[in-house]
């Protein structure tokens, strides 16, 4: 180590500075463009791209606003109240699902926007990935830096604490929704629950009795069924035709007063075609025998269980696009309810249409040809709605009514839907490496889909697919989600398939990686020995897999200060690599360029000299000049020969390098950092003490703006420059 004592500075490593101070330097390790960490998979995206993100959090996610709100008034005077206040109030509406929570959202946040000219965010909170994204894009909505972004994506800056920075900074007054926030706990990781003088936050939730809710200045709303007299009135209101208000009460007693019921009928009474129900005949067709179903949302988090005719509400919806000549809307549903209550991109269903997925033994059939047309009936009969979310054309259903779907749908039935779906979100999961804003977006969007299959269709298949989709998201850098999505996934495999199966142990893999990537080294050791032993008993010491493990395992090591114990790993693989995949494979050369960096910490200079004359050359001979192993490539090099003390030999490599980094990634991407702060330390080595006072002033800027003040980053460079500043006003 040198004098400084500096870890790598081109791939995250650990810094110690004089004195007792302890400061550890989180980059990753490459684009998630073209560089593969392993088989298939693609390295960390470009630092200077944004992460995914919604197209637009000014816009509510909902597909028909309300006409009106009935029985409202007293809970909407009080939010309107608040949010034509100062702020600083965190305002949490809890009820059973289809009770209208995101209907009062929705009206709370046009009231906002337009009366009292506050700026309006609406953020998905269902899921983690969705609940970041939105957070994320609020936070560039308000002034962060694509930079700033991507650090927080990254996990190297607290991405709640950015998000909440601007928010805080904000020059105009605002509502934040979090819409659909079912699980606290979601928000409560990473703190994304906070209030602001700036502004008024209202949730959304099924849970009435989270602590979160009773933190200061939090205000809590039940929201019931409406009144008889409400609740009819809501009947008249979308079907005056079907009957007066003495029959709409016997249709709207039937319905026990639940808004998503009473919408259903209405809408069923508004669109009728070939027959024309009055709502007294409407209200004697739910028989004794009609699916009931239980608000597990609700029930599940201490709230009441209460029985809804809902199943009898959409079954006679259903049966009127039966008449209509469109059997197949059953058949659609009965899909969906194999996914998430959140938005299903209309793309996923795309292969159904184009026949490029047969379906068999379903009843009613589904062809390609009527595939639209029974989507178009859920439409029109208010079982579905449209949306957009990031960008893309989204069919939504309401998850209570999905629930009871589910119950009334058979095991036979079960099985062959079960099966369409994970083939669907097969189909329609980006490929592995892509890592466009596009593919980032549609992985966003597909994430709780892949979550619910496990559930819904449990099997080797949905747990593969699950896997792939969380090792999706942590090649995009989404560590903190991924580890949570991974763990999960892991667990669920191993219930599923048990601990040794080929699956289960891909998702340790994954959870291995995130666990290294969130700082979490020695956990992230324990489980890569874990896999590593189980791959190595199953599948042999030289398959690509257990070789994977050995250079998963080097890293957690290297950043424990356990040198010698990476090296041995590092050389495992790297060695079976070349004997299994080939010298020239990209895999293969990637791994290598961890080797100089570990060799020269280990002072091994010899050793290291003679890896970068065969590394340096293959990667020249294998891979384009832009290809981002051959750029890490020469970064070791220099990193290398600044640690050996050769600064002469290690100056116009650095310069290459930075070069590269500012061409390919951008001037606010972590590697574009951690070259210039390379080349500070080799022009400082050199005597050039101007420049390099330059140098590490810019990077230091840098990683204050990008990170934030408290970043570790900014306290090791920091460090440098005082250490500067002080030599060079020694005399």
């Amino acid at each position: 180590m040198s004098e400084l004592g500096a870890r790598a500075s081109g791939q995250g490593r650990i810094f110690q500075t004089t004195g007792d101070q302890y400061v550890q330097e989180h980059h990753h390790h490459y684009s998630a463009d073209t560089v593969p960490l392993f088989a298939g998979e693609a390295g960390p995206y470009a630092g200077g791209s944004r992460p995914a993100a919604p197209d637009s959090v000014r816009i509510p996610l909902i597909g028909r606003p309300p006409r009106l709100l009935r029985d409202r008034a007293e809970l909407c005077q009080a939010l309107g109240t608040a949010v034509a206040g100062h702020g600083g109030e965190i305002h949490v509406v809890h009820g059973m699902g289809g009770c209208g929570k995101t209907a009062l959202a929705y009206w709370l946040f046009t009231e906002a926007v337009r009366e009292h000219r506050r700026v309006g965010f609406w953020v998905n909170a269902s899921e983690r990935m969705s609940l970041r994204a939105g957070m994320l894009a609020v936070a560039g909505d308000r002034g962060a830096s694509s930079g700033e972004l991507a650090a927080a994506a990254a996990g190297q800056r607290a991405a709640a604490d950015l998000a909440w920075h601007y928010l805080g900074g904000s020059a105009e007054p605002w509502l934040l929704v979090l819409d659909n926030a079912d699980d606290p706990s979601i928000l409560e990781d990473g703190a994304w629950l906070r209030a602001s003088g700036r502004g008024i936050v209202l949730v959304t939730t099924r849970h009435a009795t989270s602590p979160l809710w009773h933190a200061p200045g939090t205000h809590r709303h039940a929201l019931g069924v409406l009144p008889l007299d409400d609740a009819a009135q809501v009947l008249c209101d979308l079907a005056p035709e079907a009957g007066d208000l003495r029959s709409a009460r016997k249709v709207a007693a039937r319905l026990d007063g639940l808004p998503l019921a009473l919408t259903l009928a209405g809408s069923h009474l508004s669109r009728q075609l070939l027959e024309s129900w009055s709502m007294d005949e409407y209200a004697r067709k739910p028989d004794e025998e009609s699916t009931t179903i239980v608000d597990r949302g609700a029930g599940g988090y201490g709230g009441t269980q209460s029985r809804h005719l809902v199943g009898g509400t959409w079954q006679l919806s259903l049966d009127a696009l039966a008449g209509q000549g469109l059997p197949e809307a059953t058949t659609v549903l009965r899909l969906l309810s194999f996914l998430a209550a959140d938005p299903v991109p209309l793309s996923l269903l795309a292969p159904l249409a184009r026949a490029e997925i047969a379906v068999a033994g379903l009843e009613p059939e589904l062809s390609p040809e009527r595939l639209e047309a029974a989507l178009r009936g859920l439409l029109d009969h208010s079982l579905a709605e449209l949306v957009e979310t990031d960008g893309v054309r989204c069919v939504k259903a309401h998850g209570v009514l999905l629930d009871s779907v589910a119950s009334g749908t058979s095991h036979r039935q079960r099985s062959v839907l079960g099966e369409v779906a994970v083939r669907l979100l097969e189909e329609a999961l980006p490929e592995r490496g892509t890592q466009t804003p596009l593919a980032r977006r549609a992985l966003v969007l597909l994430a709780p889909h892949g979550s619910r299959l496990l559930e819904t269709a449990p099997g080797e298949r949905s747990a593969a697919l699950g896997v792939r989709l969380v090792r999706q998201v942590y090649e995009t850098a989404d560590y903190g989600v991924a580890m949570v999505l991974s763990r999960a996934v892991a667990d669920r495999a191993g219930a599923l398939l048990g601990e040794d199966h080929p699956v289960t142990l891909d998702a340790r893999d994954v959870v291995g990686r995130a666990l290294f990537r969130m700082g979490h080294y020695e956990e992230s050791e324990a489980v890569h020995r874990q896999v590593l032993a189980r791959r190595q008993a199953m599948l042999g010491p030289d398959h690509p897999d257990t070789l994977r493990s050995c250079a998963g395992l080097h890293r957690p090591l290297d950043l424990l200060d356990r040198d010698e114990e990476a090296e041995h790993w590092l050389r495992r693989a790297i060695e079976g690599m070349r004997r299994v995949l080939g010298d020239d494979s990209p895999e293969t050369l990637y791994t290598w360029t961890s080797l100089p960096e570990v060799l020269s910490q280990l002072g091994k200079e010899r050793e290291c000299d003679a890896e970068l004359a065969l590394l340096i050359p293959a990667c020249e001979r294998a891979l384009p000049a832009a290809h981002p192993t051959l750029v890490m490539a020469h970064h070791m090099q220099a990193y290398a020969l600044w640690q050996f003390g050769r600064f002469a030999e290690a100056e116009p490599v650095a310069r290459r390098v930075l070069e590269d980094r500012m061409r390919i990634l951008g001037p606010d991407n972590r590697f574009t950092f951690a070259a210039r702060g390379l080349l500070a330390e080799i022009v400082y080595g050199l005597g050039h003490r101007g420049e390099a006072m330059e140098l590490m002033t810019r990077v230091v800027e840098e990683h204050e703006r990008v990170l934030g003040p408290e970043h570790p980053s900014v306290s090791h460079y920091s460090a440098a420059l005082a250490r500067y500043r002080t030599e060079d006003a020694t005399p």
